[in-house]
């Protein structure tokens, strides 16, 4: 039975596991993007997002406390100068996996790992573009000028109906 055990353990012994997830994640920092298997995504989540909540606050406290998890200065620097400051405002979900196809060599499941703020292509352009987008309703045709423009167009085809239909009727007697 595994009551409580909700660890992944990834094969690996405490130290090693440790390690491997303070490496992944001092890489993910630098790079903001990474390519691994699955299940170190998974668990790379759960161990890399707490240490970017604390970079929020740029605190000798919380650097002392990354530091401990990480062990690397160029990677803190990085945390809190340039990422601590685009994520200030967010209030959790700092990274994304997406699937990749399967591994040629063992087949294994494979999966992208990255930072959301630092995505070109979902990044705050895309959301600015879809939120100028708005929906209008199939029976109104929108605001003010929308009304001034169907009127003038109304009162052209009322009035260009009649003066076709008198020369047509013109035509028609003549011939």
């Amino acid at each position: 039975m595994r009551h409580g055990d909700k660890i992944k353990n990834l094969s690996r012994t405490a130290s090693h596991r440790a390690a491997l997830l303070s490496n992944l994640t001092s890489q993910l920092i630098e790079h903001k993007r990474i390519t691994t298997t699955l299940a170190k995504a998974k668990s790379l989540r759960v161990y890399a997002e707490p240490i970017i909540t604390r970079s929020k606050k740029d605190t000798m406290h919380n650097r002392r406390i990354v530091f401990s998890h990480l062990q690397d200065k160029e990677a803190i620097k990085e945390l809190f100068g340039v990422i601590g400051d685009k994520v200030a405002d967010r209030p959790g979900g700092y990274t994304r996996i997406i699937k990749l196809p399967r591994r040629a060599g063992d087949a294994s499941d494979m999966a992208m790992i990255e930072l959301v703020d630092f995505n070109e292509i979902y990044g705050k352009d895309a959301e600015a573009a879809a939120a100028k987008k708005t929906r209008r309703s199939r029976r109104s045709s929108g605001g003010k000028k929308a009304t001034e423009t169907t009127t003038a167009a109304t009162a052209a085809e009322t009035a260009a109906p009649e003066a076709p239909a008198a020369e047509e009727g013109t035509e028609e007697t003549s011939a």
